[in-house]
């Protein structure tokens, strides 16, 4: 078998030797981590506004954890440039945010329809 640590080898020839039954890494759990999300700017007519410049992986995913937690709130991006996720991607930030479900803009190309 192969173990992902020392210890884990250990307690498993361990449980070998007392001819204890196990079952080593056959399932997995999905769990959510508690983080708190601070929106750029709130709008009147109750938009929100997410700028952004780099737009990291940890934000994507982030962005995605907050819009499955609150699908009530209208979260919008402003993009500074409509750049790739990364180099070895096609996949545009606009790309990103439409397969996703969030509008998007590019700075200052902002519709009007959105602040009001």
């Amino acid at each position: 078998m192969n173990y992902r640590s020392g210890l884990e080898e250990r307690l498993g020839k361990f449980f070998d030797k007392q001819a204890t039954p196990y079952l080593y890494e056959v399932q997995k759990f999905d769990y959510i981590t508690r983080s708190k999300y601070t929106p750029d700017f709130f709008l009147p007519n109750g938009v929100i506004i997410e700028a952004k410049g780099f737009f990291k992986p940890s934000d994507r995913r982030k962005m995605l954890a907050v819009k499955e937690a609150h699908p009530e709130q209208d979260i919008r991006f402003v993009f500074q440039r409509n750049n790739t996720i990364s180099k070895n991607s096609k996949t545009t930030y606009g790309d990103w945010a439409d397969k996703h479900g969030f509008l998007w803009c590019i700075f200052p190309n902002i519709p009007p329809d959105w602040l009001t």
